[in-house]
This record gives C-alpha cells, sequence and structure tokens, in this order.
C-alpha cells in the first residue's frame, strides 16, 4: 500500500544530534496528536499518495545519505516501517521523528529513533507511551519541548526517575517553545540544576523563520 506524504525536501537538519547536517526530510501526513504549539499542522490532512518505490527514487535523487522521516505523526501510517527498513537496505542512515505515543519496537534499531516526551503545556502528556523509554537503544535520542516551568520540572523529573542520561548515547534534548520560554531562562535552570541535557533551539527557525516550509 502507498504513503501519504505531505512533502518530500532536503535541507539541513534543524534538531537532534544530527543538528547542521544536510538531511533529506520525508514528512509523512496525519498525526495523532494536537499539542498545543505544533509548527506543522498543514501535515494533519495535506497530501498525496505515493509508492514506496518512487518515495526511494525521490530521495535517492539528492545524493544524501542522511534521510529522517517525520510528520504529522510518521507511525500512524502502517508502511512506514517498510519504507525505514528499505532505506536501510539501501545503504541510507535513517532517523525516525516520532512523538512518543506510538510503539518503536516495531521500527528496526538500525534506525535512529528520536522520540518526544509530551510534557503538561503540550495538552498532550497523557498520551505519551511510556513503554518506549525501556525499547531505547544506545543511539537512540530523546527530546523534550518546554513552553514552562511546569514542563521543565515535569522533563527533569522524567529524566532523573528513569536514569536517561545514561541509557543513550546522546545527552537528552531540551527545547523551549518558540516566542514561549524564554531561552536565556531554560538555560539558567539547566545550569542551577546542574542537568547532564543538551539545550537546544530550532536551526531551521533561526535561519528561515517560523512558517516557512521545505527547509
Amino acid at each position: 500500500m502507498p504513503l501519504k506524504v505531505n512533502e518530500i525536501f532536503y535541507s539541513i537538519q534543524g534538531e537532534s544530534s544530527f543538528i547542521g547536517i544536510p538531511c533529506v526530510f520525508v514528512r509523512l501526513t496525519g498525526c495523532n496528536l494536537r499539542c498545543s504549539y505544533c509548527d506543522t499542522r498543514y501535515a494533519y490532512e495535506e497530501g498525496t499518495l505515493w509508492d514506496i518505490p518512487d518515495i526511494l527514487d525521490r530521495i535517492s535523487s539528492y545524493h544524501c545519505p542522511l534521510v529522517e522521516i517525520t510528520g504529522g505523526e510518521p507511525l500512524i501510517q502502517k508502511e512506514t516501517p517498510l519504507l525505514i527498513r528499505d532505506l536501510l537496505d539501501r545503504g541510507c542512515h535513517v532517523l525516525l521523528e516520532t512523538n512518543g505515543s506510538r510503539p518503536i519496537r516495531t521500527i528496526d534499531e538500525r534506525c535512529v529513533r528520536i522520540v518526544d516526551i509530551k510534557c503538561p503545556s503540550s495538552g498532550e502528556s497523557r498520551s505519551n507511551d511510556y513503554r518506549n523509554l525501556d525499547d531505547l537503544t544506545g543511539q537512540d535520542e530523546i527530546k523534550f519541548v518546554l513552553g514552562e516551568r511546569k514542563d521543565y520540572e515535569f522533563a527533569k523529573e522524567i529524566l532523573i526517575s528513569r536514569n536517561l542520561a545514561n541509557r543513550i548515547s546522546h545527552p537528552p534534548i531540551f527545547s523551549p517553545v518558540t516566542n514561549s520560554l524564554d531561552p536565556k531562562k531554560l538555560v539558567r535552570w539547566i545550569l542551577e540544576d546542574h542537568l547532564p541535557v543538551r539545550f537546544q533551539l530550532q536551526l531551521h527557525k533561526i535561519l528561515w523563520g517560523n512558517d516557512v516550509r521545505g527547509v
């Protein structure tokens, strides 16, 4: 069966430990959550059906080994694991960005699975599937998007109680919601608590602004 694709584009990574590296993005259509700060609402419904061989051909045209599958929420489409497996078998370095509400165990462990943990201000913190934390491999990554102090305390408790910093190779990411939480304030909290995390701003928004698509 085909996948519903919102867009495929070539840019640089704006987040994660791969920030700044050229990457092909495959944004799949559809999401099961409605986060308050979502910046890809256009991917909720908008898209066209693509067969996997056509997606693979488009990706190969960019001559870039790093590929990210994102959304929306890519794991709500049944064919996503097959697309990822085919990319891996072709020698691509594949990243999956998921909102953390669907099980990641269906995804080939050769893929770097970047898992969001939703905080209270998102309005979707009850949707977190915490079983995903038990399925992480060392190369997987965790991201918290923070909009206020309550989010920070929520993320800190999970970070410490789940010993996340010692279970994955890259420090968990703490990222402020654009125009909601002052980045300098978040940095101050991290330093005051000596948290073993990576503070990160979204590079693509710094370069091109908040509302530009395809970057």
